[in-house]
């Protein structure tokens, strides 16, 4: 085995989720590994979820981060994908057993066995820490080849938020053009939701309890038209009039006002994942023959290909570049959804 090393990050020790510097080894560069030195890291509310141990298996001391974009500095011998000095993504999953049906449909991030970037114990004994890192080492299979004309900055969103978007509007075939879709919520998987809604050609409404939001969608974004959710009368002029709804909230919020919205045979996709159950109206399902689905990020092969549209059809993430210091309250105003719509750490810049 390899011989490990030292890598410094900061990390949460306690539920309280306060970050701050840490050391900790990394597992040896491998045969088939790349070693990657992180230059920027997104930050994901799943990252605040995990800090804070509110899905009640998170391992401490915790490093986060699984949206990485960075630079191979050493390859192993076997490695055939990469070479040092490529621009590399990193997402969110490490390993699969790379055995089970799941894994020979590229659907690794379904596998009963699949390793996280942070927060799993890997084959070898070690324990998986994010890029919240100076440097992260991986199996090539699992890295991302970063696209030349995409922004490392900007693209690093696209690694969760981007793949959590677009993988479910394959695989339910919302890209239909001229289609109608509503999108739930303008946040860091809502406002990309827009984008790529935009660039299949679709229809877009964004959904929203906050009358703020309209300007944005609709003069930045490119939405063409704004629901206010709020709003009674909106609502009900709105019922029946569109084919699909992605719904990237996590909290906990009704579902019947929105399967209203749909069409027969409409399609309702949730994103978030609410630390409660949501209840699940089966009139208007049943009476519509309505569909309700989820969806948990992509496989490998389907996130290059996401990542290679993205840099086709100029799809970034909006951002708020932070340094590492800035972290704690950074997680603090993405807990009151204060940012527009992702922050973005500059690691590469930043004092670990």
């Amino acid at each position: 085995m390899a011989k490990s090393s030292e890598a410094v990050g900061w990390a949460a020790r306690d539920p309280s989720g306060i970050l701050s510097p840490f050391k900790f080894p990394r597992r040896g560069n491998g045969d088939d590994d790349v070693t990657v030195k992180v230059m920027y890291c997104g930050v994901c509310h799943s990252d605040l979820h995990t800090l804070k141990n509110e899905w009640g298996f998170t391992m401490y001391p915790i490093v986060p981060g699984h949206e990485i974009v960075g630079v191979v500095t050493e390859a192993g011998k076997n490695v055939e994908k990469f070479k040092v000095g490529d621009r590399v993504g990193v997402g969110v999953i490490v390993d699969s057993c790379r055995t089970c049906d799941i894994c020979h449909q590229d659907l690794e991030n379904y596998c009963p066995k699949v390793i996280f970037t942070y927060n799993s114990i890997h084959p070898d004994g070690t324990k998986t820490q994010g890029g919240y890192s100076d440097v992260i080492v991986v199996d090539q299979g699992y890295v991302l080849r970063f696209p030349d004309n995409l922004p490392p900055d900007a693209g690093a969103p696209l690694i969760c938020a981007g793949i959590t978007v677009y993988s479910p509007m394959q695989y339910y075939g919302m890209t239909e053009t001229g289609k109608h879709l509503g999108v739930v919520g303008l946040g860091g998987l809502g406002h990309l939701a827009v984008k790529f809604s935009k660039a299949f050609g679709l229809k877009v409404t964004l959904i929203s309890t906050s009358p703020k939001k309209e300007a944005k969608a609709v003069n930045k974004l490119g939405a063409d038209s704004f629901l206010l959710s709020t709003d009674p009368s909106k609502m009900k002029d709105a019922m029946g009039t569109m084919d699909y709804i992605i719904d990237t909230v996590s909290a906990v919020h009704p579902l019947a006002p929105l399967l209203g919205l749909l069409k027969l045979n409409g399609k309702l996709v949730n994103l978030g994942l609410p630390d409660k159950p949501l209840e699940l109206p089966m009139f208007p399902i049943c009476l519509g023959r309505k569909l309700v689905g989820g969806s948990n990020i992509g496989g490998i092969k389907e996130t290059q290909e996401m990542l290679d549209f993205c840099a086709e059809h100029n799809i970034v993430s909006d951002i708020e570049l932070i340094r590492m210091d800035d972290i704690n309250a950074a997680m603090e105003r993405l807990a009151k959804s204060d940012v527009k719509y992702r922050f973005v750490i500059d690691v590469g810049n930043s004092s670990l």
